[in-house]
């Protein structure tokens, strides 16, 4: 072995490996150097002693030895220099050629060499004057560069992977540590190509963005264990950067819209539609036009939807659930229509950023301080078009915890899935004069409503669509639909049950008669025939455990496949959880009771109740005295302490 050890280098059998290195130790220098380096220290990894020695000569002692009596650890160590580099080299490669298989040699540099070419990529995203232009074109340049990209070393792959979460979503690093773990850097490949920026942009993508591609990500890797995941999808998405509202006010002038969150509330109440309009009525620099004129090229004359998606919206604690807006688009008619359609919602979605909503919920968190950016998700909306009108057989949002529990039986982690048909407006938004079906996904066969007249009742009688010949979002008559395009409707027999007298069934086979039946959306057919439900409830048992918090989900359904929309974590806290009613309260003590659907809250130290009696209410007649009973609830609504009252009705 000694005599192994003790033989030139030159006279060393040229292996493959040796080739390699070689010329990469002529061509470039610094490369050859970090090889050496690394071939170093594995073979001290293998246990090698005179490789330990080469180490110890060749690094700073950052401990005393024990005969060493007189280090002064606040003392600068002290550099050393290797007086032979060549003589240094070649003992690494001796050590190396004895005791390393030539197979695992190559297979080391070979990695590393790899691991080199992502340097313009690391570059580019450590440079902190480095727009989104310029990481994309390093992104892009490292693709093209780099045909081996998934043979990287892992904590290569992992380094780039965190430099570009952090750049492209979020510093927050619960998120990153989770999102990691999950995120492929061919990901980030295919997601510049549908990002829409600045050439200087330095911004984000925004909560909302960040939500769906870790979700959408998350679902597709577990897909290799859960084959109920196999088929998800997201609708196609274009990505516009956080910043891009900056360049859309400078390039107007708007910059004083910024000092509105500073104002008192009631001020900015008043000024809100006069932001609105002026937002709705400027330009957009021309370099957002183009990547917006390309994005519409390629949805074509598909239905779109521009998703707000803020710094902070959709975050652990602050999901601003419905505080900013989302704009549906029937994208129709010329190219030049189209695209006016499309940055007129974008500028709305803008404006909703300084609205009175948002800036008091942010006062409320403490947040009225950071500097909020609006990114914008712009998606194919899922569906199918059915006569002159554009919707999806159904959509809903879907709960990790169910606060709205109708059974002793159903428990908090069962979930709730609210679910219509149509667009899924009606299951998000709120609505006085209709009703989503309920399921707890964790308890199927618990029904909210066990009657006929309870379904007919508190089943849904509308639905949301985009009507293609007004190019307008409407609401309306599910019956209509049915009656007039129901045979049309993908999957329509998993949405609509027949009513027979005191019997409920599901259309089966060709049964599909809507013109001399009545007809409910009860989802029936969902529940009992399909696997819908118990997908649901793995793919939210799924994302609360990857993500380690409750979620909701936003989904759609054409009647063929299934799309996730959005992801958020759910409001969660110890707050939520139900406090324990005292027995034999004194009837004098009892304000008010109810006996079912009242979900858990807790409003402490209440000073007031301001109750509108309902049955008075319903009887109101006229439009100016309802308004009336609006005004009076909003001068209570200044007058009393904030947080400190209850509003009933």
């Amino acid at each position: 072995m000694q005599e192994d050890l003790d033989m030139s280098y030159e006279t060393m059998k040229k292996t493959d490996w040796r080739i390699v290195i070689d010329m990469i130790r002529k061509t470039d220098p610094a490369l050859f150097t970090s090889i050496t380096r690394k071939l170093l220290h594995m073979v001290c990894w293998k246990g090698v002693e005179k490789a330990d020695e080469l180490l110890k000569e060749s690094s700073i002692a950052l401990r005393s030895g024990e005969d060493d009596q007189h280090i002064d650890e606040n003392k600068p160590l002290k550099k050393k220099k290797i007086e032979n580099y060549d003589e240094y080299v070649d003992a690494i490669l001796r050590l190396v050629y004895v005791h390393v298989d030539d197979e695992e040699i190559f297979s080391k540099v070979h990695k590393w060499i790899l691991d080199d070419k992502s340097k313009g990529l690391v570059k580019a995203l450590e440079t902190k004057g480095s727009s989104l232009s310029d990481i994309s074109d390093a992104i892009r340049k490292y693709f093209l560069i780099s045909p081996e990209k998934f043979d990287l070393s892992l904590s290569t792959v992992k380094s780039l992977r965190v430099s570009l979460l952090r750049r492209f979503f979020t510093e927050d690093l619960n998120y990153i540590r989770i999102a990691k773990e999950y995120i492929r850097l061919t990901d980030f490949h295919n997601l510049i190509d549908n990002m829409i920026f600045m050439p200087a942009s330095h911004g984000k993508l925004g909560g909302k963005s960040s939500g769906m591609f870790l979700a959408a990500n998350i679902l597709q890797k577990k897909a290799e264990q859960v084959e109920a995941f196999s088929d998800i999808k997201t609708p196609k998405t274009y990505f516009m950067s956080s910043d891009g509202i900056l360049a859309f006010m400078q390039y107007n002038n708007l910059e004083e819209t910024y000092e509105q969150k500073y104002k008192e509330l009631d001020e900015i109440r008043i000024e809100y539609p006069q932001i609105v309009h002026m937002f709705k009525n400027s330009q957009f620099p021309p370099e957002l036009i183009k990547g917006l004129s390309h994005a519409l090229d390629d949805f074509g004359d598909s239905p779109i939807v521009v998703r707000s998606s803020s710094l902070l919206e959709d975050q652990a604690g602050a999901s601003f659930s419905g505080k900013y807006k989302s704009l549906f688009i029937a994208n129709q008619g010329t190219k030049q229509e189209r695209l006016h359609e499309l940055t007129d919602a974008i500028a709305e979605v803008y404006a909703s950023t300084f609205g009175p909503d948002p800036i008091e919920y942010r006062s409320e968190r403490g947040l009225l301080d950071f500097h909020e950016e609006m990114g914008i998700m712009i998606q194919e909306v899922v569906g199918n078009k059915i006569g002159h009108y554009y919707f999806p057989t159904f959509a809903g949002v879907a709960f990790s915890n169910n606060e709205f529990r109708w059974s002793p039986r159903i428990k908090r982690k069962d979930g709730l899935l609210r679910i219509v048909p149509g667009l899924g407006t009606r299951s998000v938004d709120r609505v006085g004069d209709d009703y989503p079906v309920l399921i707890a996904p964790g308890q199927p066969s618990l029904k909210v409503n066990q009657s006929i007249d309870e379904i007919m009742k508190y089943t849904p009688k509308k639905m949301d669509v985009i009507n293609l010949r007004t190019k307008q979002f409407e609401t309306v008559d599910f019956c209509r639909i049915l009656t007039q395009f129901g045979e049309e409707i993908p999957g329509i027999q998993n949405v609509v049950s027949y009513i027979d007298g005191d019997m409920v069934r599901q259309p089966m086979g060709f049964d599909l008669d809507f013109q001399d039946k009545q007809c409910v959306a009860n989802f029936l057919g969902l529940r009992n025939s399909t696997n819908f439900v118990n997908k649901i409830n793995t793919i939210l048992k799924t994302l609360e455990e990857c993500l380690n918090t409750p979620v909701d989900v936003e989904f759609a359904s054409d009647g063929k496949d299934f799309y996730i929309l959005q992801c958020r974590p759910q409001s969660s806290s110890i707050e939520n959880a139900a406090d324990e009613i005292p027995h034999n309260i004194n009837n004098n003590d009892v304000l008010f009771s109810a006996n079912q659907f009242v979900s858990n809250g807790k409003v402490p130290n209440i000073t007031h109740v301001v109750y509108v009696d309902p049955v008075k209410y319903g009887e109101i007649q006229t439009r100016e005295e309802l308004v009336q009973v609006g005004r009076a609830v909003s001068k209570l609504n200044k007058i009393l302490p904030k947080r400190q009252f209850i509003l009933m009705g």
